[in-house]
């Protein structure tokens, strides 16, 4: 795969990413889930085979892009936490899993595949947040016709801690394995579901006063059937 550039504690480092996990059904809260996966099953959804899931796509669809193409008009974003895994250690970034929605109606797991997955440059050592964790905000905004707008936000308590995910993904094993990026799963919008020109996102510390950030521009290219 393309080596990907990513800014570490100040330093740039070319890395290989070979695995590219798309973790779903992620929240804290059993019964949220639940209610969610009924919802969307009733506007024919397929419901997960297990809870939370995890999705294999193409490691060449992760980027860190600000302008990305994508076909029609039907896609938009969604922010996470993503969980990249290093041979110096374990880090973490924000990204977007921007997903095709007219496909995601009839299958997750091709949805996953249609679109690329945005990433900040910068990374932070997870263990530098794990001890204040669930301190952690994330946000996106999004800019379409009235111009920008909130599109998400709330707590990283709404997902599965790292860890916690790391093992149900591992079965057990805390290891997330080298050259592995993994997206932790999102939250609800507050803000209408669509595509927009800009898509900005936001992983705020406020324990350490630092935010990541990551922005996109989104180029809708014509179907030609």
């Amino acid at each position: 795969m393309p080596p990907i550039e990513f800014a570490i504690e100040g330093k740039s480092q070319t890395a290989e990413i070979r695995d590219l996990i798309i973790a779903g059904w992620t929240g804290r809260d059993a019964a949220g889930v639940e209610r969610h996966i009924a919802e969307l099953a009733a506007i024919g959804v397929a419901r997960p085979r297990t809870v939370p899931c995890f999705y294999r796509v193409g490691a060449n669809l992760l980027t860190t892009s600000m302008q990305l193409d994508f076909t029609g008009t039907d896609s938009s974003g969604e922010v996470e936490f993503v969980l990249v895994s290093l041979p110096q250690g374990l880090y973490v970034g924000v990204g977007s899993d921007h997903t095709d929605r007219k496909v995601e109606s009839y299958s997750v797991t091709v949805s996953k595949q249609m679109c690329p997955k945005p990433i900040s440059r910068e990374l932070w050592p997870l263990a530098d947040a794990l001890g204040h964790w669930d301190r952690l905000m994330l946000r996106s905004w999004v800019t379409r016709g009235k111009g920008q707008e909130l599109y998400q936000e709330g707590a990283v308590t709404r997902m599965l801690a790292p860890l916690d995910l790391i093992a149900r993904y591992r079965e057990g094993d805390l290891q997330l394995p080298a050259a592995t990026a993994m997206f932790c799963g999102t939250m609800p919008l507050v803000a209408e579901m669509g595509g927009a020109r800009l898509f900005e996102m936001e992983l705020e510390d406020p324990v350490m006063k630092r935010s990541l950030r990551h922005r996109y521009m989104a180029r809708e290219l014509a179907y030609n059937d």
